[in-house]
């Protein structure tokens, strides 16, 4: 599958501007990727109008150094395999091809163009991190912040005035990438937590089985 390009313009074949592009930006190591995030994706596209959803693949995830298992081309093919078939969206190596640590900042204006409004997908988690970003003060104006939402979450809100903000209601879907990887060290199924093609690839890979 190829993954998205991030500098398609949005214009019509003729090359006039055809409007505005959505395009909603989450980011994660996806270690392994598993039908939690796929959900995220889906649900925020729809509840948004986006036109489409990126998830984009860590390639040098500075915050999570000695944690990630997988390698980032690894973890790109299983998100590739994860979104094959869902409607809008897709799979993007922006931040492994740029081969320097993984800033969100950098990412969205990667993505910036002048026919293209980004939205930056974010668990609840992840808002309550974002105090120790590198470059947060350029990112409040890079992008509206989606603040995806399940029940029992704590309330989230990114830190310091200025910043454009929308909540997504979305299932709550206990699952998580450190248990899957648990679960395949030790032999135990995970079908039902991954999509079906993402097991295939990982059994065929032989990854995670020496994970702890």
């Amino acid at each position: 599958m190829k993954t998205a390009d991030p500098y398609t313009a949005a214009v019509t074949e003729g090359g006039a501007p055809r409007g505005i592009e959505r395009l909603g930006v989450f980011g994660g190591t996806f270690d392994p990727v598993h039908v939690g995030h796929v959900v995220v994706a889906s649900e925020t596209r729809a509840a948004l109008g986006l036109d489409r959803v990126l998830l984009v693949v860590a390639g040098d995830p500075w915050q999570k150094r000695g944690q990630v298992v997988a390698r980032a081309r690894d973890r790109l093919m299983l998100v590739e395999a994860a979104v094959e078939g869902v409607g809008g969206v897709e799979a993007s190596a922006i931040e492994i091809e740029r081969g320097a640590p993984s800033v969100t900042a950098d990412t969205l204006e990667a993505l910036a163009g002048p026919h293209r409004e980004l939205f930056c997908v974010l668990g609840a988690d992840a808002v309550l991190n974002m105090s120790s970003w590198r470059r947060l003060d350029e990112t409040r104006e890079l992008a509206t912040i989606v603040v995806v939402e399940r029940a029992g979450d704590r309330y989230a809100e990114p830190p310091g005035p200025g910043w454009r903000v929308t909540r997504v209601t979305i299932p709550r879907l206990d699952v998580s990438s450190t248990d899957l990887r648990a679960r395949l060290a030790a032999g135990r199924p995970v079908d039902g937590l991954v999509p079906t093609a993402v097991v295939r690839a990982i059994r065929a890979r032989g990854l995670y089985t020496d994970a702890r």
